[in-house]
């Protein structure tokens, strides 16, 4: 099972870069979209259809033009979950889950702390999710969380590591990264490339991706009872329909 993950910082802006020639080209059997910033009567549904994604869901925020996520499978999963039930997170449209017979994978948009205001809500949202996983593993213990979760981990993960005092790169939100990992998750990309120093994310200022300066912000976070199970787990920067790019996981289920 190949699964990508990406945050399309606009599906119909995505769509007219030539999203879905690369869609069909790298031709996962799920993707994770975050920041599809749409209602899903906004798009024409049969282009992802058409495209090989027959089943499509769409988890979009209150006010549109905003947040949302996206799950697009190529085969029917046993059930779907809009959100986590939790109202505080979901009126902006940040969790939604699709369950497989031997996995289930989340596509997650974990807000960012562009302000006082937001940064606490960040970290309530974090706090809230974190109860929200270790309740839920009880139940479905084969768990994939893809997703912008908006925090570099380690100082590799962000091409300049004095940027300590600003949200994304904070000591409390990197805290709160390994805290996560260590209930229970696999960072795979790490894993899977202990030493590689690589992006998902730069900004549109000062000419930041071409001189790669950027963070990465996204990760497929694995459920350790699926470790042995990971074959590949790699970023693909050459994709360019957004200031984030794909990253992907591959399994031997």
């Amino acid at each position: 099972m190949k699964i990508i993950s990406y945050n399309v910082n606009g599906i119909r802006a995505a769509l007219k870069k030539g999203f879905l020639d690369w869609l069909s080209a790298a031709n996962p059997d799920v993707i994770c979209i975050q920041e599809t910033k749409a209602h899903k009567e906004q798009l024409d549904l049969s282009l992802f259809e058409n495209a090989g994604y027959k089943y499509h869901y769409w988890f979009s925020a209150q006010k549109k033009g905003y947040s949302s996520v996206a799950i697009l499978s190529k085969e029917k999963p046993n059930h779907i979950a809009y959100g986590t039930g939790i109202e505080s997170m979901d009126f902006e449209g940040r969790n939604l889950r699709v369950d497989f017979d031997d996995i289930s994978i989340m596509s997650l948009y974990l807000p960012s702390g562009t302000n006082i205001e937001r940064l606490n809500f960040k970290f309530n949202y974090m706090d809230e999710f974190q109860e929200y996983i270790t309740n839920l593993k009880q139940e479905l213990p084969n768990l994939v969380i893809c997703g912008d979760y908006n925090i570099c981990h380690e100082e590799i993960d962000i091409h300049n590591p004095k940027m300590k005092g600003v949200s994304g790169f904070l000591p409390e939100e990197r805290a709160w990264m390994s805290d996560f990992m260590n209930s229970g998750f696999i960072d795979s990309f790490r894993f899977k490339n202990p030493e590689r120093q690589e992006f998902s994310w730069w900004s549109y200022r000062a000419n930041s991706r071409a001189n790669n300066k950027g963070w990465r912000l996204d990760y497929a976070m694995v459920s350790a009872s699926l470790k042995n199970k990971i074959s590949r787990a790699y970023i693909l920067p050459e994709a360019k329909h957004s200031d984030h790019c794909p990253i992907v996981v591959e399994f031997n289920l």
